[in-house]
């Protein structure tokens, strides 16, 4: 009697599934240089792909030749560097210079660094390995990989969401260094001084001066006087308590008063300032240019983009350090507090840090992956990403706190009164450092360079994610691509407009801590439930020793499966217990402003519900709601590597479909299969199914659900 399951199609029910069955073995892979991407006469695109010659595969080794595409539908790397360099690009960007030094100076130091290794091990590295598994496996985009289990097509339409949203304002941060990289090309500083009446105030830090006021007159105010005449403050905190008022430095007053002429408020928000307008226009004009061929230009800008933020950040280091100072800035970077680490606050922050630093989650992962060649080593392609990811966070620590502890000597401060994050780091902070350096200008220059270098990565993989979702999804328009990435490079720039005014830095606050937020830990937990649970991890895995050619440890079952869901749910939960209103600074925003926001973070997850109720309604009217579910939660015929010659080293699932695009009558593939229309092809298709029974007699077996999935449902969303 034959042990195998009944009704393993292409969409083997993972309740079928033998998770006892020998692995793949590299020796079972053989060579095959069949075409597989077809021309469907509905539009779809598919031309046959020629892959010979592109990936040779013997009983032993793989060997894979590059200059060739071996899916030439999609495309692939033409280089081998090419994506290794995309992802870690995409993986190390703003967040991990002007975030992470920070997080781990409030956290305790050295200290911190254990937490951070940790959960990099705990969620970092496996649901980086996993989602560009995925798409390498499939060679899909975020918005079509989800053939595996197609009611749950709606996470990948949240992933494109929010990467589309996220590269609005992200592109405005790349402006704002545009705008200080060009007025950066002077002998003296903008910021240098005081001495600028049009954006300049009587709080400005040069003429408010800190004395030593022993020998002349003290007011309870702060101040300080020699008769008549004002000296300066011999009591800075004390004149903020009793005046309302702050000394604020030259360059935060360049940056607010000058650069982005911020307003008052959210409710403020003003016109738009024509001199962040043209920055904005030229960031989205060289997203254009870099990826008006797709992959095949940004595969080669990377090799600038990526490799250069690390060139100007080893000249930086070896620059700070050499500094005045520069020791007391490391001392407070570096020296352990190891009672921080009973604080559950500081785990939350190493596993935000992570999960965001990672770009997981966001579909640009699996858009990168899917254009690599089937046996690409994917998991040696991660590990690299994951530690180059780590390391340059601990360097990028050196380098900034090393430039704030000279910036506290010059000032007459401590380290921790100067240290910042974010915008007010990158934008206040340094450049207010870099002025009493020698060659001020060109530190400065070479600083903005770095942050436009270390951002036009991640921004290329967010665009190109919505790229691929939307050329994935209506193939037809890839033939058209450089006229849908002008397209939508344009609607992005009109949209992104509002934060050109005076009060657009409220507006990007609001989209970075609700768009880019929750958001994320929702859809990555979702991401990682449904190839886990509703997939199958045992056959997960297997896909990936298909790719690989060898066995994969078991702690990756372990670990996606059980560690890495319960830590994104517990940071999930945690982020909502430590909820607090949104804050620029001192400005605390309006509860109005908090519903904009929850109001967009909803709306890019709403499309995960919609999709399966829509999923459920649009299915078969004769089945059950459990018939439904059990065929929506199934892979369809066409789930599976994109080229025959790769699909037919799916060995290991049972019915497997070697050629579904020909089976539709698609297309003629004389290998496999014989004239037939795509009506007659279904008709029979259905009648001949294992398991299925007449519809009179009202059952219909799970087999037969699994077999119908692709031939009864269209995924039209």
């Amino acid at each position: 009697m034959s042990n195998t399951k009944p009704g393993l199609k292409g969409g083997a029910r993972r309740d079928y599934y033998d998770s006892e069955e020998s692995s793949v073995d590299s020796k079972q892979i053989r060579i095959s240089r069949d075409s597989g991407i077809y021309d469907d006469k509905r539009g779809y695109s598919r031309t046959p792909s020629t892959g010979t010659g592109v990936t040779v595969e013997t009983t032993d080794s793989k060997k894979l030749i590059f200059g060739k595409d071996e899916n030439e539908d999609r495309g692939n790397w033409s280089g081998r560097f090419d994506f290794l360099l995309s992802l870690l690009g995409y993986a190390v960007g703003l967040g991990n210079v002007w975030r992470f030094p920070y997080l781990c100076y409030r956290n305790g130091g050295g200290a911190f660094l254990i937490p951070f290794v940790l959960m990099m091990g705990l969620i970092g590295v496996p649901l980086f390995f996993m989602e560009a598994s995925l798409g390498q496996f499939c060679s899909s985009g975020p918005m079509t990989c989800w053939k595996f289990a197609p009611m749950f097509k709606g996470v990948g339409i949240a992933m494109v969401l929010v990467s589309g949203f996220t590269s609005l304002y992200y592109n405005m941060i790349l402006a704002w260094s545009y705008y200080y990289l060009f007025v950066s090309f002077t002998s003296d500083l903008p910021w240098a001084d005081c001495n600028n009446p049009e954006w300049n105030t009587e709080f400005c830090a040069d003429k408010l001066p800190l004395v030593d006021c022993a020998t002349r007159t003290k007011y309870q105010n702060g101040t300080c006087y020699n008769g008549d005449k004002f000296i300066g403050l011999w009591n800075d905190t004390m004149f903020t308590e009793v005046t309302g008022h702050k000394r604020v430095s030259a360059a935060e007053e360049y940056w607010t008063n000058r650069a982005i002429n911020m307003s008052s408020g959210i409710d403020d928000f003003g016109q738009p300032k024509w001199q962040l307008v043209m920055c904005l226009m030229l960031a989205w004009i060289i997203c254009f240019l870099c990826l008006l061929k797709g992959i095949k230009t940004t595969g080669k800008v990377v090799y600038f983009t990526a490799i250069f933020p690390f060139v100007v950040l080893i000249i930086l280091f070896f620059r700070g350090v050499t500094l005045d100072n520069a020791g007391q800035g490391v001392y407070y970077f570096i020296v352990p507090d190891f009672e921080r680490l009973l604080d559950a606050q500081v785990w939350k922050d190493a596993a935000v840090q992570i999960f965001f630093s990672m770009s997981i989650a966001g579909g640009g992962l699996v858009t990168l992956s899917s254009y690599n060649r089937f046996h690409n080593n994917i998991l040696k392609d991660s590990l690299i990403v994951c530690v180059g990811d780590t390391l340059t966070c601990i360097f990028a620590g050196f380098v900034i706190f090393s430039f704030l502890g000279y910036m506290a000597g010059q000032m007459n401060l401590h380290v921790k009164d100067v240290a910042r994050d974010g915008a007010g780091l990158a934008f206040v902070v340094y450049p207010e450092a870099v002025t009493s350096m020698p060659g001020a200008p060109f530190w400065s220059i070479l600083f903005f360079l770095m942050l436009i270098t270390l951002g036009l990565d991640s921004q290329f993989a967010m665009l190109e994610t919505v790229l691929t979702g939307v050329t994935d999804q209506w193939p037809h328009l890839r033939q058209h691509k450089t006229i849908v990435i002008l397209l939508i490079c344009s609607l992005f720039f009109l949209v992104g407009l509002p934060l050109t005014c005076p009060g657009g830095i409220y507006l990007l606050q609001i989209l970075d801590n609700y768009v880019g937020g929750w958001t994320l830990l929702l859809i990555g937990f979702a991401e990682c439930m449904c190839l886990t649970y509703a997939y199958g991890v045992n056959r997960f895995m297997k896909d990936i020793e298909v790719m690989l050619g060898f066995k994969i440890w078991l702690v990756w079952k372990i670990l996606w499966m059980i560690i890495s869901p319960l830590v994104l749910l517990f940071i999930f939960v945690f982020t909502f217990v430590d909820y607090e209103s949104s804050t620029y600074g001192d400005y605390k925003f309006p509860g109005w402003a908090d519903g904009i926001g929850w109001f967009l973070a909803v709306m890019m997850v709403i499309p995960i519900p919609i999709v399966i109720l829509y999923k459920i309604g649009y299915a078969d009217s004769y089945l059950s709601v459990r018939e439904k579910l059990s065929m929506l939660t199934s892979p369809s015929d066409e789930w599976g590597p994109a080229l025959v010659k790769h699909r037919k080293l799916v060995t290991y699932v049972d019915d497997w479909v070697l050629d579904p695009w020909a089976e539709r009558g698609a297309y003629l593939n004389k290998g496999y299969s014989t004239p037939t229309t795509y009506a007659s092809s279904r008709a029979s298709s259905i009648y001949s199914i294992p398991g299925f029974k007449a519809k009179s007699t009202g059952e219909l077996s799970e087999a037969g659900i699994s077999r119908i999935t692709s031939l009864t449902f269209e995924s039209t969303v």
